[in-house]
């Protein structure tokens, strides 16, 4: 039984819709009753009311990227792939993230991770991340409303993310809660938050930050090349307890 689905069309691979099991879809090919979907599992076939078909796929963290309701400017891939790989993150792992944001970090963490506990101090963010949290069936991730510089916690955490402004104060606060060995990532826009980050994080070990850079390459009747948009989303600091 099918609860959540990406419908991609057969025909047209740029087309592609993320829903759930209920009411109807309308596209420009036509309407799907979604409650169907009950009946069918991933890798069946739906079609429109006017024969137009459409793939039943699984959803996965990055199809949650491009689909869900978003509030600021998450995190990308690139940068959410690098805090992975990085921190060596693994399933027996638990996270405190903090700057929730619209919720796609944590989903991306909640998906590999065995528990995911993130902050986040807007109201509406809070509760959008909750929502999208939700949709994606997580049940591994909790979205606290509020200021992780106020946290008071039990728990301990192997991974540390902070997405937020004030890094130092964050950092002051949260490295009590990281385990012995554990990371601290910092994700900073800019520059001058990235020099922020690396004072706050000199007394740790294995102190790196980097850029990540990704180019996509476009395949059009004229030519190849990569496409032209900029390619700097922020700087990424990574410190071992």
């Amino acid at each position: 039984m099918v609860h959540e689905a990406l419908l991609v069309s057969a025909t047209k691979r740029d087309r592609e819709f993320l829903v759930v099991s209920e009411g109807q879809l309308h596209t420009d090919d036509g309407i799907i009753d979604l409650d169907t979907l009950k009946t069918l599992k991933y890798g069946d076939l739906i079609s429109t009311h006017l024969g137009a078909v459409f793939r039943v796929l699984k959803p996965r963290a990055p199809d949650y990227f491009h689909h869900l309701k978003r509030t600021g400017a998450p995190m990308m891939p690139k940068d959410i792939g690098a805090l992975v790989a990085y921190t060596g993150l693994t399933s027996d792992d638990v996270v405190l993230d903090a700057g929730t944001g619209s919720g796609i970090t944590a989903i991306f963490l909640g998906s590999i991770a065995k528990e995911v506990v993130t902050y986040e101090i807007n109201s509406d963010f809070a509760k959008r991340a909750t929502k999208n949290i939700a949709q994606a069936g997580l049940t591994n991730v909790k979205v606290i409303e509020g200021d992780v510089l106020e946290m008071t916690s039990r728990k301990v955490f192997d991974v540390i993310t902070l997405d937020l402004y004030e890094v130092s104060k964050a950092v002051h606060v949260v490295r009590e809660f990281l385990v012995p060995g554990g990371f601290i990532t910092t994700f900073s826009p800019f520059y001058e938050q990235a020099f922020e980050a690396r004072r706050s994080l000199e007394s740790f070990s294995q102190i790196t930050t980097f850029e990540t850079s990704e180019r996509e390459i476009q395949f059009g009747k004229r030519g190849t090349r990569p496409v032209t948009r900029v390619g700097h989303t922020g700087f990424i600091t990574v410190a071992r307890g």
